[in-house]
């Protein structure tokens, strides 16, 4: 057992599954969040089609906003893979780096999909709260940027 945590072949595909980890979590959290605000959106979509009334094209703003987690997820992916080389796997701190950075940029994604499907059930129904809605967005964006950012300071 101790002769495989001093393996440098299986410590340097360990950093670089951890690289991909951070992309499938997110992957799956940007899945489910556009789901979440996708559904409401056809939901406000359709309640606007039965009372003859345009529907919304905004609301695909928030439907889709989940996705630059993986955006961001990639970025991270690319660094990580980048630092990473067969004489020099950083195994403990690039897969830290890989889950956690992974793991929040997911959780990010599903609400930021929950908050996109309560902004597309306010606006659907009011027409009026656009840029709080937006904002409120954004404010989950930014965790997902900080991540993104920390990360790339600590590699």
């Amino acid at each position: 057992m101790n002769s495989l945590l001093h393996d440098p072949q299986l410590a340097y595909h360990l950093s670089l599954l951890s690289a991909y980890l951070a992309v499938g979590l997110t992957a799956i959290g940007s899945l489910i969040g556009c789901c979440h605000a996708g559904a409401a959106a056809l939901g406000c979509w359709k309640r606007a089609y039965q009372d003859n009334k345009p529907a919304a094209f905004v609301l695909s703003i928030f439907a889709g906003a989940p996705l630059s987690q993986t955006i961001y997820a990639m970025i991270l992916m690319m660094m990580l893979t980048a630092k990473t080389t067969p004489e020099n796997p950083v195994l403990f701190s690039h897969f830290c780096m890989g889950f956690f950075g992974g793991l929040l940029l997911m959780v990010a994604a599903l609400y930021q999909g929950k908050i996109g499907a309560l902004a597309c059930d306010m606006f659907g129904a009011t027409n009026k709260g656009f840029g709080n809605a937006i904002t409120v967005v954004g404010i989950v964006e930014t965790v997902g940027l900080f991540a993104t950012i920390f990360a790339a300071m600590a590699i």
